[in-house]
């Protein structure tokens, strides 16, 4: 979800890449959150953290504690940018209730990368 609004508020400014610790599939509720919104990210993959560690980048985000603890070093970075965000994997109970956590996730991502776009890169 991070990975889909970066690239929907910043597309004209930047080069975005999807990295995790422990790469997967886009988990289902994300997918279905973000069609809500407009948004398809059902052909979206993350990659492994360690493959984009010779990339200058002009920015690297972490958006959990866990990523950030363990997410690789980026030498070339020129910032690095930590939020943490509740991870919506760990919602628990029916699909109604763990759709409302990824919408509420979904929700903090869009208004963090928008306010970083309106600030950071305008």
């Amino acid at each position: 979800m991070a990975e889909a609004w970066l690239k929907y508020f910043t597309s004209d400014f930047i080069e975005v890449y999807s990295a995790g610790t422990k790469p997967e599939t886009v988990n289902p509720y994300a997918v279905k959150v973000m069609q809500l919104a407009g948004i398809d990210i059902s052909d979206f993959k993350s990659n492994h953290a360690d493959e984009y560690t010779k990339i200058d980048f002009d920015y690297v985000f972490t958006v959990c504690d866990n990523a950030k603890e363990i997410c690789p070093i980026y030498p070339n970075a020129k910032k690095l940018i930590h939020h943490s965000f509740s991870d919506p994997a760990n919602a628990i109970g029916s699909e109604a209730e763990q759709m409302i956590v990824y919408e509420k996730t979904r929700d903090e991502l869009k208004n963090y990368f928008k306010k970083f776009a309106n600030n950071e890169l305008k």
